[in-house]
């Protein structure tokens, strides 16, 4: 029997679960594109902005990039005005990576609009279920990031 025309579909949860998170990566490459920025970017940008100010070494560990990799994107980002470095208050080798202004109104912009789409994904919950699918997804994204070491 021959393999050529084989499927591997998931089914159920895990079939659920692909399909939301592949919705979500449609989403994010549509903010990179509607914001000008490639999807290594706008993943940096948001990950700058969640910890406010970080070292480029600490963003290369969290993309799983190399530090050169990082200069490049974050130098894309310094370019276009969307962040600064500064110097490093303990390490005078090292820089700290912060968003601009421009790069805070980039932020809050984002977090809007992808809070809007997802009000209006939900809307047809109700208060409790939307509270139990919150729970139920909170406790299965932290039982992957044990399980895969992230």
């Amino acid at each position: 029997m021959s393999s050529a025309n084989e499927k591997h579909a998931l089914a159920g949860f895990p079939a659920s679960a692909i399909r939301f998170v592949r919705a979500l990566e449609r989403n994010r490459e549509q903010i990179a594109i509607s914001n000008g920025l490639t999807a290594s970017e706008l993943r940096a940008l948001f990950w700058i902005a969640e910890h406010a100010s970080v070292t480029p070494k600490a963003v290369a560990e969290h993309m799983e990039m190399t530090t050169g990799a990082i200069t490049a994107i974050t130098n894309r980002l310094s370019d276009r005005g969307s962040l600064h470095r500064i110097a490093h208050p303990h390490d005078r080798r090292s820089v700290l990576l912060e968003l601009t202004e421009s790069g805070h109104v980039m932020m809050r912009s984002i977090h809007a609009d992808f809070t809007r789409m997802v009000s209006e994904s939900t809307s047809s919950l109700t208060e409790e279920e939307l509270i139990a699918f919150e729970s139920a997804l909170t406790r299965v994204a932290d039982e992957v990031r044990i399980r895969t070491g992230r």
